[in-house]
């Protein structure tokens, strides 16, 4: 990590409230960054341009996705990882709600974040190499599964990791079949056109609190209401081994899971090795690595991963 800080285009974490105008910034990066070769095709990036996302169906086999959820499982059963920072309970009912760091402690899930057809994917979103900013596995058991409030990841990531740019793209995997009533990811197309600066100081160590509930760098529900009316909702559904892949600037919410059906993806984000972070921009110390990891090092494909 540099400590070189460049201008902030990207303001947020503002002290006072200001006029929701002022708080939605005309997005000055691009979408798709460049002419990068890879699978997607013409159409398929010009969609994912314009709504900021896009849905990859049958990304693994029923066959891939038993292993990942096995895989799950067994980290779910750790004792070493229970009692680590890694692993994140619901509040309420002590259930698992996240994994993090799932390709530092997984073979498993480092081969996947290695597969060609997957990495080739983030490499033409990023136009360059990318490496893996975060992973994790949020789960959402049946009746006990907590939603997570409209944000942008960016906006986390930004200032509180020290992330320049929204050069970043996050796939999420569905291990169950993912539903409109178990939680099923909830997203504004074009929303990720806009950056909305967030009111309210970072306190030390906000991560602990935020894994559970986030309630620092979350947009006023003026503001999530102008947004919603402009831009509609579209939700991520579909059977297990869907992907979705999508910009780190995205406006995006689940709600509970009151349903008897469990809900589970893995989250994969690439970041470019081009955006490397710098100090945060809350000016707060970084967040540990499980969260952000600080080394820049590219990931090379894996041709003979199982997911290929």
């Amino acid at each position: 990590m540099t400590n070189e800080v460049v201008d902030d285009r990207y303001p947020s974490r503002l002290a006072a409230p200001a006029p929701t105008a002022s708080t939605m910034i005309a997005r000055p990066d691009p979408t798709v960054w460049g002419e990068h070769p890879g699978p997607f095709g013409p159409r398929e990036t010009a969609a994912y341009d314009a709504k900021g996302f896009h849905i990859e169906e049958g990304l693994l086999t029923p066959s891939q996705v038993q292993n990942c959820w096995s895989e799950f499982e067994r980290l779910s059963a750790d004792p070493e990882l229970s009692s680590s920072d890694l692993l994140v309970r619901e509040r309420e009912s002590g259930a698992i709600r996240s994994i993090f760091r799932v390709h530092r402690v997984s073979p498993l899930f480092e081969a996947l974040a290695r597969t060609p057809r997957i990495l080739d994917r983030a490499r033409q979103i990023l136009g360059s190499e990318v490496y893996i900013h975060q992973s994790r596995i949020n789960a959402m058991p049946g009746m006990a599964g907590t939603g997570f409030y409209w944000h942008s990841d960016f906006e986390t990531w930004h200032a509180e990791d020290g992330l320049p740019t929204p050069r970043t793209v996050s796939l999420s995997i569905a291990l169950t079949d993912n539903y409109p009533f178990n939680g099923g990811l909830m997203l504004m197309p074009g929303a990720h056109r806009t950056f909305v600066s967030c009111v309210g100081a970072t306190p030390d160590d906000n991560y602990r609190e935020s894994l559970q509930e986030q309630r620092i760098g979350v947009p006023s529900e003026d503001v999530i209401t102008e947004l919603g009316y402009e831009h509609g909702i579209e939700q991520f559904t579909g059977a297990a081994g869907s992907g979705l892949f999508f910009d780190s600037n995205s406006m995006h919410a689940s709600g509970n899971n009151i349903s008897p059906f469990p809900r589970a993806n893995v989250f994969l984000v690439f970041n470019s090795v081009e955006n490397a972070p710098v100090r945060p921009y809350s000016g707060t110390s970084p967040r540990p690595v499980h969260l952000a990891e600080r080394e820049v090092e590219p990931l090379t494909p894996l041709p003979d991963s199982p997911f290929a």
